[in-house]
């Protein structure tokens, strides 16, 4: 396995679990992930939410992309840091792949709107077949 095999997973299977930190306490929830390439693992989502303000104190961060197949299925697990990004291309790009922000009142210059990526990081694939063996692990 290596960082195509990734990118490929993450992008055919979108909804993961993404990992913060607040305080002292974890916190986990499900979101639909944006899409990945040689530069890195994207999300969208907006700060009205409690957990971008979760990655600008920490940064760290661990996702989980799970694709269910026989009994128990597939899971790719990437962590990394995040860094928010302002960047208006990929502002426009968000638009044009989820029109359905416009129905929140979203803009390319709304505040609210948070895109991120996980540019740099540590990834590995489990299933049943290589459950009770060592991680393997993909650096990107």
């Amino acid at each position: 396995m290596n960082t195509k095999d990734c990118i490929k997973f993450a992008n055919e299977n979108p909804i993961c679990s993404l990992a913060t930190v607040e305080n002292d306490q974890p916190r986990v929830r499900m979101l639909g992930f944006w899409f990945a390439d040689e530069t890195g693992f994207y999300f969208q989502t907006s700060t009205t939410k409690e957990f971008p303000h979760h990655l600008m104190a920490n940064p760290k961060t661990e996702v989980c992309f799970y694709k269910h197949e026989g009994i128990m299925g597939t899971m790719l697990r990437i962590s990394g840091e995040v860094e928010f990004l302002t960047d208006s291309g990929l502002k426009e790009r968000i638009f044009s792949d989820r029109p359905f922000l416009k129905r929140f009142g979203l803009k390319t210059d709304s505040p609210e709107l948070a895109l991120f990526r996980i540019p740099h990081g540590q990834a590995h694939f489990w299933s049943m077949e290589n459950n009770l063996k060592p991680k393997v692990y993909i650096e990107f």
